[in-house]
């Protein structure tokens, strides 16, 4: 006697279908308006009743975004930073992450309640402080002062997430290779990172992204000759009005470097993120 298997009802698969297509819209938008914006004609961007669909295209907002100031000085000085936080982010955030994982020592329950903390406090909060101790260590406009600004919110993040790769990875393969020959290094190189890849990956692309787009710290703790590509985009706002047009052309070479990353590592970044969901 053969069973049937009910479907699924066609009706709930397209409601969430429509719900998934109405959030894409409502995130892509605003990415889609500011490719719109760039190529515009000045005109066309301040005119008070824009156009959906564009008219007529131009480069020379991109020209005009080059020429208002330095571009290429600001987003070098931004990938300094971001590659610099990511690097030690993840050197010191992994070794972290690996010894509140696997090694029981006294105050670890501490030192996790203390990660989680960290990331509640706002960031607009801790502007003063730094600040003043920045000042104090003679680290006021420089690159290695944001550095390390950028760390104190960012490295808690990094501990945590890579924590919750770490615990899904199960002990007895480190075990296993150990009982074969190798040594706790050796088995965490050979067995664990390569698993433990994915994670790194999908952990190192929010730490990039958060230190690449970060204004508010580049902004009081840098000169305007130290300024990085996200303060760089003020320039186009002044006395005489906002240039729209030009700004949303340095917004959208701005975003050139994230959307590359994204392509190089999406594979990896795909399996980070899933790693963990299933348990076998």
């Amino acid at each position: 006697m053969s069973t049937v298997v009910p479907r699924a009802p066609r009706k709930s698969k397209a409601g969430w279908n429509l719900l998934g297509l109405l959030v894409f819209l409502t995130a892509g938008f605003p990415v889609y308006w500011m490719l719109n914006t760039a190529f515009k004609p000045e005109k066309d961007a301040i005119d008070p009743d824009p156009s959906l669909w564009p008219t007529a295209l131009t480069f020379s907002n991109f020209g005009r975004a080059l020429d208002i100031a330095d571009f290429w000085g600001p987003v070098g000085r931004s990938l300094i930073v971001s590659l610099a936080v990511v690097v030690v982010g993840m050197v010191v955030g992994l070794l972290a992450a690996l010894a509140i994982s696997r090694f029981a020592f006294r105050g670890r329950k501490i030192v996790i309640v203390g990660i989680l903390a960290v990331q509640m406090v706002p960031l607009v909060a801790m502007i003063i402080p730094v600040f003043l101790l920045l000042n104090d260590l003679g680290q006021y406009d420089r690159l290695s002062g944001l550095i390390i600004t950028y760390l104190t919110f960012i490295l808690p993040f990094t501990v945590w997430t890579l924590r919750g790769f770490i615990v899904n990875i199960p002990k007895e393969l480190e075990e296993a290779a150990m009982v074969d020959g190798c040594t706790r290094t050796g088995a965490f190189v050979r067995v664990v990172f390569p698993l433990l890849a994915p994670g790194m990956v999908a952990t190192s692309v929010y730490g990039f992204i958060q230190a690449w787009n970060e204004y508010l710290y580049a902004l009081m703790l840098l000169s305007q000759n130290n300024q990085t590509a996200t303060v760089w985009l003020s320039n186009f706002s002044t006395k005489h009005g906002t240039e729209f047009a030009p700004m949303m052309a340095g917004a959208t070479m701005m975003a050139v470097p994230i959307v590359v990353l994204f392509l190089l590592v999406q594979r990896k970044m795909a399996a980070g993120l899933t790693a963990g969901a299933v348990k076998g």
